[in-house]
């Protein structure tokens, strides 16, 4: 039995399948693994210094040709590689119709933040030379997609399911606090006041790096607010099941109010990262390339 927004609804639980994404996941945990395990193993080689690497027992293993750290190479490079298979994902019918957007974004984030940690590893941590360059710029990319990560997250996939999940959710919020208010002197929880939401025509003249810090700030503090307005209702009425119901849902419309709002400013936000994203995306493919061309050429493996 699965419990929303106070109703009861029985739902049938589908056989599981094994798919592409259910596998990458599992590989993507064996790479976390090989990451502990590589830092473990080789934390006192990382910590020498450049001069005394090459006497240490470790060097013919972790050096970045030896027998460790060359595949460790193999694998960030297949990691990162996938990651842009998300973005191929949207231009491919076949390719778009395996899975669900929000499990193929999750994973690329997650190839995103190992690809790299593995090509940590894989360098030894000497960044210099072409492959110093595209390091850097992948560490650019990195932050870069956290970034974007976070403002799809502001920005409500159906506009109009979002406005119907608020109305059904004030409608169960008023439902639960008419059980709580019995003495008929409770205020009711107020979402925009208690959480600090701004009207409409202030953040239509907000700066887009107003509303980017606005945005950041909101979230940062809704823990507290949400803090305040409970300790607020326990010293009214004491701690109960209903209660933390009703703070529960007037978080859940502060979070859902505040994507609604921002929605344009957000959407804004998106395609300017966008912009500056791609560049960074493009440049570090073709350095890596390079990078691949001149080890493979020279014989640095």
């Amino acid at each position: 039995m699965i419990r929303e927004l106070g109703q009861e609804r029985v739902v049938s639980k589908a056989p599981w399948r094994p798919s592409g994404i259910t596998l990458f996941q599992v590989l993507l945990v064996c790479c976390v693994v090989l990451a502990v395990a590589i830092v473990v193993y080789g934390s006192d080689y990382y910590l020498l210094d450049q001069v005394h690497r090459p006497f240490s027992p470790k060097h013919r293993l972790l050096k970045p040709g030896g027998l460790v750290g060359l595949r460790l190479g193999m694998a960030g490079f297949a990691l990162l590689a996938l990651v842009y298979v998300y973005a191929l994902r949207k231009h491919w019918g076949w390719l778009s119709r395996r899975g669900e957007t929000r499990d193929w974004l999750n994973c690329h984030v997650a190839a995103g933040l190992l690809g790299p940690a593995l090509i940590c590893f894989h360098s030894s941590f000497k960044f210099h030379g072409l492959a110093g360059i595209a390091f850097w710029i992948m560490i650019a990319l990195v932050i870069s997609g956290l970034i974007g990560r976070y403002l799809y997250a502001q920005i409500p996939r159906n506009l109009e399911a979002a406005q119907l999940l608020l109305r059904r959710l004030e409608e169960t919020k008023a439902e639960l606090y008419e059980q709580l208010n019995t003495s008929g002197r409770l205020p009711e929880p107020n979402t925009v006041r208690a959480f600090h939401l701004p009207a409409p025509e202030t953040i239509a003249r907000m700066s887009i790096f107003g509303a980017t810090l606005r945005i950041i700030l909101l979230d940062l503090l809704r823990p507290l607010y949400g803090w305040r307005l409970r300790r607020r209702f326990e010293k009214e009425i004491g701690s109960s099941g209903v209660l933390l119901q009703v703070l529960a849902i007037t978080r859940q419309q502060a979070r859902l109010s505040k994507k609604i709002l921002f929605l344009s400013r957000a959407q804004s936000l998106f395609h300017l990262w966008h912009v500056v994203h791609r560049p960074f995306s493009y440049t570090f493919i073709v350095l890596v390339l390079a990078h691949l061309t001149v080890a493979l050429i020279l014989g640095f493996y």
